[in-house]
């Protein structure tokens, strides 16, 4: 191998530990977050808007981050990145996620009794955007609402309308998918190409770890990220590798339907820190199950 490219996989380190995703290692940023707010909102968003990140980290309770959330003049943005087949209870996680961070969002007032005076106080407007890239998507987009979970064969309201509502919006950000997006947000364009090159680079035979580095140096190469990684190759190895190796674990325990090696994976999961939530969409456990461990 050439001085450079012992040098560049000299820069992997596949054994330290982060609780950031590379998504969120992206995108967690003022610059980044304008970029995709701009083609999010269109016409609508102004560079001179104030931006402010939510604690996710005290909301996911030390879990991995594979969102990021945070205030953009009168909206709260909700960004999730997802890989795997998609959710179609995402709306009610999302219910779950919004409380806590509303929580967290008025915890600084929480001192002056803010909820309980007189006047009403307002709150930003959330937005739950989910970008995917994975493979079982074949529509551009898909709308997921949290009143297409509500039974209704019973009881109706006399208006015969949802009291309660959240929508989700996802964009299948996979090759040849949302061209418009990609062209207005080229850290997002460039982070689903760079997921794109590793799923083809594990289809050709390579292994997991190597198919990511590929993948690494050919970004690096096209121009693709390059900034970003060249400053964080090995975080990025390290943080993909965790977690598919952790989902790999979850999927050999449910095929062989043995409850101890899901209750295994959640002890080790739960001692590196990984968010209740986070265990339970991974292994199917119930926070009775996990709780004890």
């Amino acid at each position: 191998m050439a001085d450079k490219d012992a040098n560049f996989e000299a820069g992997f380190d596949a054994n330290r530990k982060y609780k950031d995703s590379v998504f969120t290692l992206l995108f967690g940023n003022d610059k980044a977050a304008r970029e995709v707010s701009e083609t999010i909102f269109g016409d609508g968003y102004s560079p001179d808007m104030d931006i402010v990140f939510m604690t996710a980290k005290n909301v996911l309770k030390n879990g991995r981050l594979n969102d990021l959330s945070f205030v953009l003049d009168d909206k709260l943005v909700v960004l999730i990145e997802h890989q795997s087949t998609i959710n179609d209870n995402m709306p009610l996680r999302m219910l779950f996620y919004i409380v806590l961070v509303y929580e967290e969002y008025l915890r600084r007032f929480r001192d002056k009794g803010i909820l309980y005076t007189k006047n009403m106080f307002k709150i930003p407007e959330p937005v739950f955007i989910v970008f995917h890239v994975g493979d079982d998507m074949p529509e551009e987009k898909r709308v997921l609402k949290l009143s297409d979970m509500f039974v209704k064969n019973g009881l109706r309201t006399p208006e015969s309308v949802s009291n309660l509502e959240l929508v989700v919006t996802i964009y299948n950000m996979n090759k040849g998918h949302n061209p418009e997006i990609a062209q207005q947000c080229p850290l997002l364009g460039g982070y689903a190409t760079f997921i794109f090159m590793v799923q083809e680079n594990q289809k050709n035979g390579m292994s997991r770890e190597d198919a990511v580095k590929k993948a690494v140096l050919d970004c690096i190469n096209q121009n693709v990220l390059k900034e970003f990684l060249e400053q964080h190759r090995g975080e990025v190895v390290s943080m993909l590798l965790e977690e598919w190796n952790l989902d790999d674990a979850v999927a050999v325990a449910e095929r062989d339907g043995k409850k101890q090696k899901a209750l295994e994976i959640a002890k080790k999961m739960k001692d590196t820190g990984e968010s209740i939530d986070r265990i339970i969409e991974l292994t199917g456990l119930t926070v009775d199950d996990i709780i004890p461990l």
